[in-house]
């Protein structure tokens, strides 16, 4: 069973909960913001902003640009990525398998796990000879909603109800395209069809032009830890190819890599 996010301590420590949320919008601003901007975002004196950014400026988390003098990200967080990423026993195990499915299909191949009711895009394999030289824009350690993407439904279709019900009440179901799934009772429905069958498809729901096949990736508990996609443009990926083709190629590499993690059930 999937693990939602916990709920949220009664005991956060304020300093912590600040620092996070200026560090998630440094991540939202590639450019850069001023201390002023930033303080206005995170509702705090432009003083107490500025000192939190200057301890963080020492410790490596964030950076300022000398000429524009906006902050940015520091390089400390790519060092602690990679050690993290480097202690996924996960995409190590799945690597060589994500790169056969790429292969077969001469699409694009994801693999993400949730995090904070989130799916995080933890690898990617792109075929060199793609046959449109089209490249999808997603990218290692990129955050998209769960709902409106095939890996993020599988994962949601596992959670139970009251897991569920905390997620939509906790989560704004946010309209990516005209295709988006945003009504909590059709969702509901939607991942209900998700779980018996053991794949979801992304209608062009979260990038239009875009249809991508996903499915669970469990563990030797019997947990889905992580899920797997086969993405490409919506007129190469047809809905025929993902309901007949697509889809029976991803659940074999997700059970595959379920089985090289230990997992003994199967479908």
């Amino acid at each position: 069973m999937v693990t939602p996010q916990e709920s949220k301590p009664n005991n956060l420590v304020q300093t912590i909960e600040r620092v996070s949320l200026i560090l998630d919008i440094l991540g939202q601003n590639p450019q850069g913001i001023s201390v002023r901007d930033l303080s206005l975002k995170v509702s705090l004196p432009k003083g107490t902003t500025h000192r939190l950014l200057s301890s963080l400026s020492y410790l490596g988390y964030v950076r300022q640009d000398p000429k524009t003098r906006n902050y940015l990200l520091g390089f400390k967080l790519v060092e602690l990525g990679n050690l993290l990423l480097g202690q996924l026993d996960l995409r190590k195990e799945a690597e060589p398998f994500l790169r056969e499915l790429a292969e077969r299909t001469k699409e694009t191949v994801h693999m993400v796990i949730l995090d904070r009711n989130e799916v995080v895009y933890i690898d990617k394999v792109e075929v060199a000879h793609n046959p449109s030289g089209l490249r999808m824009a997603s990218r290692i350690g990129l955050r998209n909603p769960a709902h409106s993407s095939a890996v993020g439904k599988v994962l949601l279709s596992l959670f139970s109800d009251e897991a569920l019900n905390q997620f939509l009440k906790e989560k704004k179901l946010s309209k990516r395209t005209e295709h988006t799934i945003t009504d909590t009772v059709q969702l509901k429905e939607h991942l209900k069809m998700v779980r018996n069958q053991g794949y979801a498809i992304d209608d062009e729901e979260n990038e239009k032009g875009v249809r991508c096949v996903g499915a669970p990736i469990y563990n030797e508990a019997g947990n889905a830890v992580a899920a797997v996609s086969i993405s490409g443009p919506a007129f190469r990926v047809t809905k025929n190819m993902a309901q007949e083709t697509l889809k029976k190629e991803v659940m074999k590499t997700a059970l595959d890599i379920s089985r090289r993690l230990g997992y003994r059930g199967g479908r």
